[in-house]
């Protein structure tokens, strides 16, 4: 395939819940993906860097109450908001990461500056939190990032047996974004708000570099969502890598092999893509809120 100019993917979780939404509330969820998919586009179509794109996508996707991150964050078992969120370089392999944070309004954001402005790659909780501060970062309030529908599925979730699985089922919920810019570089990243009724301190695969994120120049860019548990046994976003490398498969190919013979039914999604731009979208759930574009005039929004 020839090198395109720029390539950009981005998810926004995956499940069985588009089989559920009416058609007004799927076009709503397609005009979502439609104008995030422009702010990425138009920063790489401007020769804007990868990262930049990523971060813009996933902020966009943060501050949209319908996915499951920042600004409409599921519910722990306690009834509070713990936070993830993961970036990478594939230039260098440079990340950052952060992990059950409680007040920062964009996670993506302090997860680029754990990978600009320290030794690092990981911060979790009350230190997380303390270094949002220093940097001065946008902070707000538990009740921004809690919405009527999360609120209802957190309720149900206590209150009937199984629920919590079920809801998850429904949505396995991250957003995330990779992308090709004119230079060639790719990037990563992967933001969520978790699972419902999650306890004792859990974290997924989102804030843990080779499981659910992942970027190198040399191979692809990837980013996972779904069952976190699952893309963390099988360092799927690293495996992915690790079989366009080793094996010399496509990225397409790479994704296949994954669901083929280590995701379990009903796991998740990936977007993937190459250093040529080339764009892997799978999942094997029902369902995975997604989006595609590129220099040659791709444009892609898919639900199901």
């Amino acid at each position: 395939m020839d090198r395109l100019d720029y390539a950009l993917a981005l998810h926004g979780g995956a499940g069985s819940e588009p089989l559920f939404l009416t058609r007004a509330e799927k076009q709503q969820y397609r005009a979502c993906l439609d104008d995030t998919l422009k702010r990425g586009k138009t920063v790489l179509a401007q020769g804007g860097n990868s990262l930049d794109a990523v971060e813009t996508v996933i902020r966009a996707l943060e501050d949209n109450p319908k996915f499951n991150a920042g600004h409409g964050s599921v519910l722990n078992y306690d009834g509070d908001h713990v936070l993830d969120a993961c970036i990478m370089d594939g230039k260098n392999r440079a990340c950052g990461a952060v992990a059950a944070v409680t007040t920062v309004r964009h996670p993506i954001h302090l997860a680029r500056l754990v990978m600009t402005e320290t030794e690092h790659v990981l911060l979790v909780g009350k230190g997380a939190d303390q270094f949002a501060r220093e940097m001065q970062v946008e902070l707000v309030e538990q009740d921004f990032f809690r919405t009527e529908k999360r609120l209802r599925g957190w309720r149900q979730a206590l209150n009937e047996s199984q629920a919590a699985e079920n809801e998850n089922r429904q949505h396995l919920g991250t957003v995330g974004c990779v992308a090709r810019d004119r230079d060639g570089n790719l990037a990563a990243g992967t933001s969520t708000g978790g699972r419902t009724l999650q306890r004792f301190g859990r974290v997924g695969d989102s804030p843990i570099v080779g499981a659910g994120t992942f970027a190198d120049n040399n191979t692809c860019a990837v980013s996972c969502t779904g069952v976190g548990e699952r893309f963390i046994q099988h360092v799927v976003a690293y495996d992915i890598s690790a079989l366009m490398e080793y094996r010399q498969l496509t990225v397409g190919q790479a994704v296949s092999h994954l669901f083929k013979y280590k995701l379990p039914a009903h796991s998740g999604g990936i977007i993937a893509m190459d250093t040529c731009g080339s764009i892997a979208m799978q999942f094997n759930t029902h369902g995975m809120y997604r989006a595609a574009t590129d220099s040659a005039g791709r444009v892609e929004i898919d639900i199901q």
